[in-house]
């Protein structure tokens, strides 16, 4: 996820934003979950005052369908607050950290076959520090990786 994915007033102002992470901060506490199982009980323990009849099923179903409806876009616009935070956050610590290779900053924006050569090199990046570990040697070493339309190919 990129920044310029992120509809701007889900990230700022008090608009959706805020109101999907406070629903999202309400209902994700036990005592929500709690008052949801008390709801349904007391729904099923009328079931016989109302004789089960199709009225008082479709009470439940149409309420659950709703809120479950809405709650769909209230746990994605958080996660997408979310992805965009901790994105940032990985992002800074790549760009902070000396002999870090910037070129991979973005690379959720890749097309699948840039992603799979960039997985593929740190694969044998991988490989190759556990085969130095066996030997006795330190893993700590940072290989350069060049970018080439791209491709990645090793380097020096």
């Amino acid at each position: 996820m990129h920044l310029r994915d992120i509809e701007p007033g889900a990230v700022r102002g008090w608009r959706f934003g805020n109101v999907a992470r406070a629903i999202s901060t309400v209902v994700g506490r036990p005592a929500a979950f709690a008052i949801a199982v008390l709801l349904i009980i007391l729904w099923a323990a009328s079931g016989p005052l109302f004789g089960f009849s199709d009225t008082w099923q479709l009470i439940v179903n149409t309420t659950t369908t709703i809120i479950t409806f809405l709650m769909v876009f209230v746990i994605q616009n958080t996660q997408n607050r979310d992805t965009a935070a901790i994105q940032i956050k990985l992002d800074e610590l790549i760009r902070a950290t000396q002999g870090a290779h910037n070129a991979i900053l973005d690379l959720e924006q890749l097309d699948e076959r840039q992603l799979a050569e960039y997985l593929r090199r740190y694969e044998e990046l991988a490989a190759d520090a556990r085969r130095r570990l066996k030997e006795g040697r330190l893993d700590t070493d940072s290989p350069d990786i060049k970018e080439i339309r791209g491709r990645s190919s090793r380097g020096g």
